[in-house]
Order: C-alpha cells, then sequence, then structure tokens
C-alpha cells in the first residue's frame, strides 16, 4: 500500500474522532454550570477586567481580552457576547449589562453594530455566578499557551443550566435547552433539596421565554420533559385589535420565530389568495418593543384572521426539548429533576470547597493570634529579644525561643508595628480568637453536617428568587382553551368553474368573475373538452391517459381569468412527459361509478369508492385498465341509457346496470359492443343528447351487440 493511502477506520480514528470530541467537550454542549466554553471565558475576562462593578468598557476592548483565553476571531467572541446582552433579548436573564446596537433575538435583519460602538459590563446577577470563585470553589487550568489559568466550571449559585435558553449543534448530537422562570426554579430546586419525589411540576410547571407569548400546554409532552428531557411543545405569539384603524398587532412571538419570517409568511398567503381579508403588513418595530402591523378589511373578523395566521405562518411555532449536558466530560440527557440532582450534587460541591478554604484562612488567623496573645505576658521581654538582637536575621528565631512559638507566629509578630507593640493592641487582637473559634466550629460542623450544607444551598437560593426573580412572561395556556381548527376551516370557499382543454391546460374562475368574464383564450388549435363545477374546498381527481388518477385540492390550484390560458396541467402536477388529463371529476362524498369505455367494446363500471383512500396520497396507479386505449370516460351518479358509437358509424343504445360493477380498479370489463374486423369504439354519450331517432330502436335483446347503422338528425 503506497504511503499516501491508509486504512480508511484508522484515518478516521486519528484524525476525526479527536475533531468530533473537541466540538463535544469544548464547543457546543453546555455544561452542568449552565455555560458552553466560550461563554465561560468571555465571562470570566469580564470579571478579571472588574467589569462587575463601576462604567461600561467598549465591547472591542472584552473582545481582545478574552482572546487570551479564547482563540478565535473577533466576531466569532463578539457574536457571543451579543447573545449574553440585556440588548439583544435572547436570554431571561442576562449576564452582560449592555448599552448601544446588539440586534434583537427576535428580527432576522436587525444586525448588531460593531464592537467598536458598544459598551458592556457584567450584570448585577453575575455576583451569583462568580461568589466564591477566589476561594477555592473549582478547579483551574492552564489557558492554551499556558499564560494564564481560566476556571473549567463557575460557582453559579442557582441552576443557570435552567435559567436561560442554550442551543448548541455537536457532531452526532445536539443540545436544546429550554429556560424556567427563575422564581419557580429556585423553589423548585428547594423543594427538591427537601425531597428528591416532590413534584416539582406543580412549583415550575412550563418553561418561560423572554420572548413571552403563550405556551400550549399538553400533560403527556410536558411529564416526558421532565422526566426524560425529550419532548415538543407548542408556542403562539400575542395580538391585539386596534379596531379604530382596523389593525391586528403582533407584540409578542414564539422564541423560535422571527418578525421577518411571520411577515414572509404573510405575504406569501395573500399573493396566494389564502388571506383575502389582509390588506396590508408591515414591521413597525421600535424603541417600545416588537409590532407587526396587520392591516384587515373594516367588515373582518380578527379573531378569525388570527387563527388562520396562528395555522398557516409561524405565529404558532413548535420548540423541540433536547436536554443534553455535559457531565464530568461525558454527554447526557437528563430530565429537569436529574438535572437539578446533577446541579445540587455540583452546588454541594462548592460550597464544601469554599467553606473549607474559609475554615484554613481562619485557622491560619486563628493560630497567628494564639502567637501574638502569647507575648502578652510580657511585652517588655520582648522588645528586650528584639533591642537585644545585633543581627536582623536572628530576630525571629529568637523570638521563637523566647516564647515558644513557631515561625509564622514570630514573623506576624515582627511585622507589627512599634506603636502597636501595647497591651491594649494586641488584647483587641486577642479578642477575636473566641470569634475566630466559634466561626471555625459552625464550618466543622457544616461540613460534617448534611443538612446545615443544604440548608445554606437553600438560603442562597431563597436570595437568588427573591433579588433576581421576575414575573413570567410566557403565559400557560391548556390545549383545551385552545380552539382547533381543521385544514378545511383556513381555505376560502366560494363556488367556480374548472375548464380543462385538449392540450392539457386548465382555468380556474370564480363563478363572480366568470359572468363578467369575455370569450376564452386558449392556444392555437386547443380547445375546451370539459366544464367542471367545483367549490374551492373541494378534491379533484384528475385521470390520466396512463391509466392513473391525481388528486388535488381545488384551492391548490391558483385562479385565472378567461383572458389567460390557464395553467399548464403538466407542471402543475409534474407529470412526465406524453401524459396528459383526460378526465376531471369532483370527490366529493365519493359516490356513483366511473364508466370507462375501450377502443375494443368493453365496458367497466368502478365504483367512486375505489378511489377513496385514508391517506393523502397526491397519485394512484392503475386507475383503470390500459389493454386497450380509451375512448369514453365519466362520472354517473345514476343507472341510465349510453348511447354508443363505433368507428364504422353503428349505433347502440345500453342501459348502464346491464353493465356489472367491478371490484377493482383497473378490470379490463365487459364486451358490450361487438366490432367488425378493423372497427373499434369511437365515442359514447347519454341517449338523450346522441342526436338517434327513436333511440329505443338502437336496444339490443342482450350483450353483446353489434348495433345499428346510425342516422343522426
Amino acid at each position: 500500500m503506497p504511503d499516501s493511502e491508509q486504512p480508511i477506520i484508522s484515518a478516521l480514528e486519528k484524525n476525526y474522532m479527536p475533531y468530533v470530541m473537541s466540538v463535544i467537550v469544548s464547543r457546543a454542549i453546555p455544561e452542568i454550570d449552565g455555560f458552553k466554553p466560550s461563554h465561560r471565558k468571555l465571562l470570566y475576562t469580564m470579571h478579571k477586567m472588574g467589569l462587575q462593578n463601576g462604567a461600561r468598557t467598549k465591547s472591542a476592548n472584552v473582545v481582545g481580552q478574552t482572546m487570551k483565553l479564547n482563540p478565535h476571531g473577533e466576531s466569532d467572541i463578539y457574536e457571543t457576547m451579543v447573545r449574553l446582552t440585556r440588548g439583544n433579548a435572547a436570554l431571561l436573564h442576562p449576564y452582560i449589562d449592555s448599552k448601544g446596537n446588539f440586534g434583537k433575538q427576535f428580527s432576522r435583519d436587525k444586525q448588531c453594530a460593531a464592537s467598536r460602538y458598544t459598551e458592556v459590563k457584567l450584570d448585577k446577577i453575575t455576583e451569583e455566578v462568580f461568589g466564591g470563585i477566589d476561594e477555592d470553589t473549582v478547579d483551574f487550568t492552564d489557558n492554551y499557551d499556558g499564560t494564564a489559568k481560566e476556571p473549567l466550571l463557575l460557582p453559579v449559585s442557582f441552576p443557570a443550566i435552567l435559567a436561560n435558553v442554550n442551543q448548541g449543534i455537536a457532531v452526532g448530537m445536539a443540545s436544546n435547552i429550554a429556560c424556567f422562570n427563575l422564581r419557580e426554579l429556585c423553589a423548585a430546586a428547594i423543594a427538591y433539596i427537601d425531597d428528591p419525589k416532590a413534584d416539582i411540576r406543580t412549583l415550575m410547571p412550563a418553561p418561560d421565554f423572554p420572548s413571552g407569548g403563550e405556551l400550549i400546554y399538553n400533560e403527556k409532552a410536558m411529564a416526558d420533559i421532565f422526566e426524560t428531557g425529550r419532548g415538543t411543545f407548542r408556542m403562539r405569539g400575542r395580538y391585539r385589535y386596534e379596531k379604530k384603524n382596523s389593525c391586528i398587532e403582533i407584540y409578542e412571538l414564539p422564541y423560535t420565530t422571527t418578525a421577518e419570517a411571520v411577515i414572509d409568511a404573510v405575504v406569501d398567503l395573500v399573493k396566494k389568495g389564502r388571506l383575502k381579508d389582509v390588506v396590508d403588513v408591515r414591521d413597525e418595530t421600535d424603541l417600545s418593543g416588537l409590532k407587526i402591523a396587520v392591516d384587515i378589511k373594516k367588515n373582518a373578523d380578527p379573531d378569525e384572521i388570527a387563527k388562520r395566521l396562528f395555522r398557516m405562518t409561524p405565529l404558532e411555532d413548535s420548540y423541540g426539548c433536547n436536554f443534553n449536558v455535559l457531565i464530568n466530560g461525558k454527554p447526557r440527557v437528563m430530565g429537569v429533576r436529574e438535572l437539578l440532582g446533577e446541579w445540587l450534587s455540583f452546588r454541594s460541591g462548592c460550597v464544601r470547597r469554599q467553606l473549607a478554604f474559609d475554615a484554613a484562612r481562619k485557622v491560619e488567623r486563628l493560630h497567628l493570634l494564639e502567637g501574638l496573645y502569647g507575648i502578652l505576658v510580657d511585652i517588655d521581654k520582648a522588645i528586650r529579644i528584639i533591642r537585644g538582637t545585633k543581627n536582623d536575621r536572628d530576630v525571629v528565631p529568637n523570638l521563637m525561643e523566647g516564647f515558644g512559638i513557631d515561625r509564622p507566629q514570630a514573623d506576624f509578630i515582627c511585622d507589627i508595628r512599634l506603636r502597636n507593640l501595647n497591651e491594649e493592641y494586641i488584647l483587641n487582637r486577642a479578642g477575636e480568637i473566641d470569634a475566630l473559634r466559634r466561626d471555625i466550629a459552625a464550618i466543622e460542623r457544616t461540613l460534617q453536617s448534611e443538612k446545615r450544607l443544604r440548608a445554606l444551598i437553600k438560603k442562597q437560593l431563597a436570595y437568588v428568587a427573591e433579588t433576581y426573580g421576575k414575573p413570567r412572561l410566557t403565559a400557560i395556556v391548556g390545549e383545551g382553551e385552545v380552539e382547533a381548527m381543521g385544514e378545511e376551516e383556513f381555505i376560502e370557499d366560494y363556488n367556480l368553474k374548472l375548464f380543462l382543454t385538449e392540450q392539457n391546460y386548465i382555468k380556474k374562475i370564480p363563478l363572480t368573475s366568470l359572468r363578467s368574464s369575455g370569450d376564452h383564450k386558449l392556444k392555437e388549435g386547443d380547445s375546451v373538452i370539459q366544464e367542471i363545477e367545483a367549490s374551492n374546498r373541494a378534491e379533484l381527481l384528475l385521470f390520466t391517459n396512463s391509466g392513473e388518477v391525481c388528486k388535488i385540492k381545488a384551492h391548490d390550484i391558483a385562479e385565472t381569468k378567461a383572458s389567460s390560458m390557464g395553467l399548464y396541467l403538466s407542471s402543475v402536477l409534474n407529470l412526465p412527459e406524453g401524459e396528459r388529463i383526460v378526465y376531471v371529476t369532483v370527490a366529493g362524498s365519493y359516490d356513483g361509478f366511473m364508466l370507462f369505455g375501450f377502443a375494443n367494446g368493453k365496458f367497466a363500471k368502478v365504483g367512486m369508492a375505489a378511489y377513496a383512500t385514508k391517506t393523502n396520497r397526491k397519485r394512484l396507479a392503475n386507475a383503470y385498465a390500459t389493454q386497450s386505449p380509451l375512448a369514453y370516460i365519466a362520472r354517473h351518479y345514476e343507472d341510465g341509457d349510453i348511447a354508443i358509437f363505433s368507428s364504422r358509424d353503428r349505433a347502440l343504445v345500453v342501459n348502464t346496470a346491464a353493465i356489472g360493477m367491478k371490484a377493482t380498479r383497473n378490470a379490463i370489463g365487459i364486451q358490450v359492443m361487438k366490432l367488425s374486423r378493423g372497427a373499434a369504439l369511437g365515442r359514447a354519450c347519454p341517449a338523450e343528447s346522441s342526436g338517434l331517432e327513436g333511440p329505443s330502436r338502437f336496444r339490443p335483446r342482450a350483450l353483446p351487440a353489434a348495433g345499428r347503422p346510425a342516422y343522426s338528425t
């Protein structure tokens, strides 16, 4: 094997798998603290820059500093920042206080300003994100070039993983975490701490989104999300009707929708004639917030139009949950309850480490003060030792020997200024000893008691809920409160007429327009072969010359005028070359039967029920037999007399009751007309319109029959 070639499996393991793991673990999937690496690096950089308090700084400054931890391009880092800002409105609880244009989450086209124009600082809630980060609460690691340290996780004091939306697409997996109201989330977390089996859904019934809107509550779907972390629910926007101007104002959207997407969908529906009562639609969003204005006709029903908008535009959309989170470097899909459990385990570790760090500092301080207290018995002795020591390096050893203290205690005493070597100062410092001992004992009791530890976490959660909690923005609406409308109800119904031409064109003209229209415009050499009365909601069956039938709704055919040539059915139905429509009928209730006459003199009678399907199939094969060319096709609602003519001008009158109904659509039928050599079935029509004199003379005693010479009047 040449050196340039290698087995595909080993190539994937060597080159592709490291990339896959990097994307999953270090880029796209959030961890239990609620952040992806890019978020964490950016926020920690701002924390180290001192942007927790004080004035804002230019976004470009933050972007530049973040590159020390996150070696990506300026635009990538800035895009990450934008989603975390208050100005973008993508998060229920933004982490960055912003000034300037940061675009909007609900807009596809409203882009943010360049980083040199906008200003940022950390929002107040980040005090709960970074609290205790310098007290050994989390592990740190080297940055990409080993010149700085960065935290592996942030010690959040509330379940941030469920407090803000988090979406990511990795390789072979993705994550899509919905956000919950912070007050409800903290209450549920407290209940979970008290009892892991508590009914947390009564405290936090459903997600809450910064875009507001309404969440259509489905009990089973929400139960699946809470238990498994997977599931889908529907959301819809909110509107109000401004009667003075006959305007529907949409002021809240589903989180997954943009204003431009809704406007584009409305425009498209108006062009297709499916929203005839809509006059205009425009984006009137300003500094006060989102507003999409939909002007309607004065006599139109705004609620009815709103229902159509919900059904036919992204004004109602679905949100698919996939609570995929990295736990100890491994992706896991978890329900809400399991996520709360993992967060509690993580937070307990942070609090334990912080308490241990605090206790160690207090023990160190206590040790130093105990040494200071030891010289209280003889301050003069301490002064004599220091004064009597010739060399500076011997002061600390002499104090250690004179008072029986260790080096840190002696160093501490030596660092005290001469003016403070008095009884009052020493007694004041020594007074701290009892307080330190009490604090250390309290910390040790907390570390040894799971109950005390969890009480501390609950206290922090209650503080977060009280300080940062907000009223719910997304209303919860039961499925029973949402009026379900079928597809038919969204289609405007009116009477119309269809015209089928020989060269495969069709015209759909409303009857109101037909009365005032002039002559039909047709392609040269073309002619109308069938006229069909129908309604706009009707289902049509279109039979082709290749023995198949196409199903299409009348409203799917665009309206035309008599002065146009119509729509070319081969394009509308995607027909193969050479295939054309020979007959059209309205399906209706599928009553009656289809009658097919073939060039060989046979007739087949097939019940309309044979063309009814349970699924929305658009095309049925074997609609009729194709062994002999089709000479006659028509739908009959009841049996009656038909006149049959051969190519040799012989005629026969037959009642369709004499032709038996076939069980299969493509049955070859029965012989009705005997044909002489070289003759074929020419045409057929209702007997009363056949032009035959004395039609009863052409009725045979038995079938098949050759018929009589036809003498038309």
